[in-house]
């Protein structure tokens, strides 16, 4: 186990930080890997606050069950996300951690860094489920051979378009890059008053067309990361997305400061045609505006030429404190949560998926037009973002949407606004 000293001086480096967000081969969803009997024994575990709006019935169900298999009992401490980093850094600091907490894809690798978490790669080999989690999701709780975070739900981005405007319009959903821009143009004909495709500054919105024209948001060499945002790839897929808002005014000039929350509000109020958005907001656009129940659509991110351009897989990983007393119990919350049928369950009550490869391929081969496409997209076109502990740093420091906010408003080219990028990525991967 690393320093209690090199833990703070690891957290206190990533600074405020933002969540990139947002079964095993039984099915049984039961742990398994030796809890034995645990009576009189409590379980401490922190689950973040908001995911699920009605957590209470879905953890009665898992205590009840976990109460059953071990003897222990569970007690699950919610945690609003706005204070969680600071509360895991003063647990780690006093050494009063939990046993068990959900912690976010892109906030594992700085944990398990900081010597907070144990490493779980013995516990997932034993159980046989190294390859039944998502590639991409497990990825990103892998830091320098260890696995610090089992991956427990994820969600995907993927594009959301009005089924109905596009019927008007003659078109069918886009493809390629080429059909996205001949869809759109279709649309604008059809109505000069929608915003066919509104570009935002969002770093989820940038890194597909990053990934689809074969760039990549930084690369590693050893232990060193340098960015990659400057590569001809990457300006390539820049070039592209700003011609969208540019060239072929697809967007609107005020995009250039929104958010992925405000693409999603334009298209929840009639405003927008397709937009880039999470596999879990169609219910909340329809809650928002129930005249669009029946008339959304969704189909992965196109590559160039066809295929699918990554999309950013984040969500969030169940993490084994090093502070706890007993390993085995808490390893079979760990895989209770993340496999079989309470993994399927908080799927379907938060709108994510679970990370496991035989749930989403359900999802996948499943008839509804909403859940389809996003698995398969998170099955075969998901990525993830740099795996070290310092792209926390990157994110504070909001480097990618100041650079999309550059590039959209007309205030520098896209070499200049990427040389700029990625001149501040690397000072924070140098730091």
């Amino acid at each position: 186990m690393k320093s209690t000293s090199r833990a703070l001086l690891a957290l206190a480096a990533a600074g405020a930080l933002t969540l990139s967000a947002c079964g095993d081969d039984s099915g049984s969803g039961s742990g398994g890997d030796g809890g034995g009997d645990a009576s009189g024994e409590t379980l401490t575990v922190w689950i973040m606050e908001g995911t699920n709006p009605d957590p209470t019935a879905f953890f009665d169900e898992v205590s009840t069950a976990f109460e059953d298999e071990t003897g222990a009992t569970l007690d699950i401490q919610f945690v609003p996300w706005a204070s969680a980093h600071d509360k895991f850094t003063n647990s780690i600091a006093g050494g009063t951690g939990p046993d068990v907490a959900e912690v976010g894809t892109t906030w594992t690798p700085e944990f398990g860094d900081a010597g907070a978490l144990m490493d779980l790669s013995g516990h997932i080999e034993e159980a046989g489920l190294g390859d039944a989690y998502v590639g991409s999701v497990l990825d990103a709780g892998t830091y320098d051979d260890a696995v610090y975070g089992a991956p427990w739900y994820a969600g995907v981005r993927s594009i959301i378009y009005r089924t109905d405007l596009l019927e008007e319009a003659g078109v069918e959903p886009p493809t390629t890059w080429d059909e996205l821009v001949t869809v759109g143009e279709a649309l604008k004909e059809s109505d000069p008053d929608l915003i066919p495709f509104p570009v935002p500054n969002s770093t989820h919105t940038t890194t597909p067309f990053i990934w689809g024209a074969g760039g990549e948001v930084a690369v590693q060499d050893g232990d060193t990361w340098t960015s990659g945002l400057d590569s001809p790839e990457s300006e390539e897929g820049l070039t592209f997305l700003e011609s969208l808002a540019g060239e072929h005014d697809l967007s609107t000039p005020a995009a250039s400061t929104w958010n992925e929350a405000d693409t999603r509000d334009a298209f929840a109020r009639g405003e927008a045609g397709m937009i880039i958005s999470g596999s879990w907001t169609p219910k909340s656009i329809i809650e928002a505006n129930p005249d669009l129940e029946g008339k959304l659509g969704v189909v992965p991110i196109p590559g160039p030429d066809g295929g699918m351009s990554p999309s950013f897989a984040g969500g969030s990983h169940l993490s084994v404190f090093e502070t706890t007393d007993n390993e085995d119990l808490a390893w079979t919350f760990v895989q209770m949560m993340t496999t079989g049928e309470f993994a399927q369950k908080w799927g379907d009550q938060t709108g994510f998926f679970p990370a496991t490869t035989d749930l989403l391929t359900q999802l996948e081969e499943a008839d509804d037009p909403l859940v389809a496409p996003f698995a398969q997209q998170m099955v075969d076109g998901s990525a993830t973002l740099p795996v070290t502990p310092l792209w926390g740093q990157v994110e504070g420091a909001q480097t990618i949407p100041a650079m999309m906010e550059s590039i959209l408003g007309g205030k520098a080219s896209v070499d200049d606004a990427a040389t700029t990028a990625s001149d501040e990525m690397n000072e924070i991967f140098g730091s």
